[in-house]
């Protein structure tokens, strides 16, 4: 998967020997004071901010899935144990107050990468495309010359939502053996370290732009050892102290290859996470702080010499603006509403930015009003069927809302939110231009998506989420129900949501996946069709219906039902995985294909997509095609001894038994297996080497442990005959 680069040479340190020069300047004047006071003012090399030779600088962007600002060590928490975050931020730039856009992975990420709001790049929730027509960072920094490569660790940031385009490398390969990514499919953090090391292995002097997400403190909350029994009562922390010992061995690992100090790195938080702070235990409901507050660090002690707090509100809107001024690519933010923070580095700024943040996971997910909100300064006003108001500098646990006494305030807030969701939706904003909003523009608004900003007496309104605490408390609890593996209660408590909203798809899914856990495959399929009937073009509850007649061993319907998935959706990878798979196993090769390529169209680096397509070229008679294929994966799963296997048998088939027999050997030393001793022994008859041959079927025999007593009868007899004609 990954392309190929050079290696890189070791930068020298543009700080080194200062230190000494330093204290003998100070020691050896009479005038030490003022010749301190120069030096910390007026030495361009210690103080101002320099970015004239950052264009040759590589930039790694590193973004921690779910962490809350205020559950770092550098962020004044002090149970934390996150040592290599706290340095990043004590050597160079900490935000203070940086809010995510949505309480949502694929949303923010798509605004970190993009510098848009959601309301202009249009990814409303987990799960959305990124529309073609916008543009990355990635894109941006490939067509100035920059190799690109991103490792993610969940199904979020997957690369069938968009967010691939521009990257040369794109590493989403998690649960590889598994046929299908499911909405929860994710890695650890040491995995995906690990596909990151071995891309900067072979990385050459081009500058790059990296990409590494890691997604641990996400719920269920389950820190590998030692962080589990350090972080007992915590395991929250502890996933984010495990994740931290990642981000070190991302520094040490720039640093073994001589690039350390010759990139910048960029952390930020995508979103926070409830913890039960105000009833929401994970995030995506509410707009509360610590949802939306997020950790913004940037270093590099050579452009940055100056560590800094900057306390001025900012966005994770203003990532991309900031990393393209500083390499020198200001023109390229041209279109993007977030700015750059540049300025604000060098101490030009301290103005707040204003902060529009939204979510439209209550209303997609559950059937509650969407909310949306802006964060100006000291203020948060939410709008929402029942609006809320918050000094967030004077009452930073917003318990107190002050829409009632403050009503004028939040009127003015929401005509400048209603104005700023107008100007940002175009893609664009004008620093400073407050406008009246007219009856058409709240018309727009509806058209956007904002509901909540429709004219009294447009039908009728969707719930407000806090008058549903009851209710999220009860979905809460059927999640913990199901974490433990207790699907009865699950199912309970589901059949008991579901009356209170009969039209939300996840409702039906999650009961059905219930069920199905219990084996009550008749009642999923009976609570599936239910939803359907309700909501007929729900492509979630149509996969999970063709997954469960898939499981049940109803061929025929699964194929009908994720066919009407492709109507709705033709780029279903879930859907075209399992027709092809069905037309292959009923002998309908070509067919099969055509949905094979399909898939892997979406899903190029899917590890069982390709090994189901060599399989089916393979015994469709087109053994180099196969070939092919399995030495791709080969290159891109050199661990997996089945590849090497099949590879050895196609070229078995093709009379070509040296290349057979070594690739089979290598299947061997990777893994000796029964069917591995056979196979090779075999190609060794066939080569005309009886010896050999002779030898490996003794091997099987000594290692025939769990085949068949057919089979291993067929190797003693032929093990006879061989020796007999010797």
């Amino acid at each position: 998967m990954s392309k190929k680069k050079g290696a890189s040479r070791k930068a020298k340190n543009p700080k080194a020997g200062r230190s000494s020069r330093f204290v003998w300047r100070i020691a050896g004047s009479a005038a030490g004071l003022g010749i301190l006071v120069y030096f910390l003012v007026v030495n361009p090399g210690r103080r101002k901010v320099d970015l004239s030779g950052t264009p040759s600088y590589n930039i790694l962007l590193i973004t921690l899935d779910t962490t809350r600002a205020d559950h770092l060590g550098s962020y004044g928490y002090k149970p934390a144990k996150t040592p290599n975050l706290d340095r990043l931020a004590q050597e160079g730039i900490r935000f203070a107050r940086a809010y995510c856009p949505a309480p949502l992975t694929l949303p923010s990420h798509a605004s970190i990468m993009t510098g848009l709001y959601p309301v202009a790049h249009g990814v409303r929730n987990n799960g959305h495309d990124l529309p073609s027509g916008i543009k990355t960072l990635a894109e941006i920094l490939k067509g100035r010359g920059y190799s690109t490569a991103a490792f993610v660790s969940s199904f979020s940031v997957d690369s069938r939502f968009g967010l691939d385009r521009g990257y040369d490398v794109y590493d989403d390969t998690f649960r590889s053996e598994s046929p299908f990514k499911t909405q929860n499919s994710e890695r650890r953090a040491e995995e995906t370290f690990d596909r990151f090391s071995r891309w900067l292995e072979d990385y050459g002097k081009n500058r790059f732009f990296g990409w590494v997400h890691y997604y641990d403190p996400h719920l269920p909350y389950d820190p590998p050892s030692p962080y589990k029994e350090e972080f007992d009562g915590d395991p929250y922390d502890g996933e984010i102290a495990y994740m931290d010992r990642y981000v070190g061995a991302v520094l040490e690992r720039l640093k073994e290859k001589g690039i350390l100090e010759r990139t910048i790195i960029v952390v930020a938080g995508d979103h926070g996470e409830g913890l039960g702070d105000k009833v929401e235990l994970g995030h995506g409901i509410f707009l509360y702080e610590e949802t939306l507050r997020v950790p913004l660090i940037l270093h590099n002690p050579a452009v940055f010499p100056r560590a800094q707090v900057i306390e001025s509100q900012v966005r994770l809107v203003d990532v991309a603006p900031t990393i393209l001024e500083i390499i020198g690519l200001k023109d390229e933010a041209a279109g993007m509403t977030g700015q750059s923070l540049v300025s604000w580095i060098r101490g030009k700024s301290r103005k707040d930015l204003d902060s529009l943040v939204e979510t439209f996971y209550p209303r997609e997910n559950f059937g509650w009003s969407e909310l949306i909100g802006l964060v100006l300064g000291r203020w948060k006003y939410i709008q929402s069927p029942r609006p809320e108001l918050y000094d967030v500098k004077n009452d930073p646990g917003e318990r107190k809302d002050l829409v009632a006494s403050s009503a004028g305030k939040a009127g003015e807030l929401k005509k400048m939110l209603e104005q700023e969701l107008l100007s940002s939706s175009a893609g664009t904003r004008t620093a400073g231009e407050r406008t009246g909003v007219r009856p058409e523009d709240q018309e727009r608004l509806r058209s956007l998506g904002y509901l909540n900003f429709a004219p009294a007496g447009r039908g009728a309104a969707l719930p407000d989420p806090k008058e549903k605490i009851p209710l999220l408390r009860l979905i809460q609890q059927a999640q913990t129900y199901e974490l433990e593996e207790n699907y009865a209660e699950a199912e309970n408590v589901y059949l008991r949501v579901l009356e209170d909203i009969p039209d939300s798809p996840a409702g039906y899914v999650n009961l059905a996946i219930a069920q199905a856990r219990q084996r009550k495959f008749d009642q999923a399929i009976r609570t599936l069709n239910k939803g359907i009937a309700r909501i007929p073009d729900s492509e979630i509850l149509l996969v999970r219906l063709g997954h469960t007649h898939l499981v049940t061993g109803r061929s025929l319907e699964a194929f009908e039902t994720m066919n009407k998935v492709l109507s709705l959706n033709p780029r279903n990878v879930d859907a075209l995985t399992v027709c092809a798979g069905i037309l292959d196993t009923e002998g309908r090769k070509e067919e099969a294909r055509a949905y094979y390529d399909r898939a892997l169209a979406v899903e190029p680096e899917s590890r069982f997509l390709r090994m189901s397509y060599a399989g089916n070229l393979a015994s469709s008679g087109r053994l180099r095609e196969a070939i092919d294929v399995y030495k791709k994966l080969i290159d891109d799963f050199p661990e997996e001894q089945a590849f090497y296997q099949y590879t050895g048998i196609a070229y078995s088939y093709l009379g070509e038994y040296d290349q057979a027999i070594s690739f089979l050997e290598r299947a061997l030393a990777i893994r000796p297996t029964p069917t591995g001793y056979f196979n090779l022994a075999v190609a060794y008859e066939k080569s005309g080497n009886i010896r050999e041959a002779v030898k490996v079927f003794k091997l099987y025999l000594d290692n025939s442990r769990g085949e068949s007593e057919t089979n291993i009868r067929k190797a003693k007899a032929e093990l006879e005959r061989l020796e007999k004609g010797s």
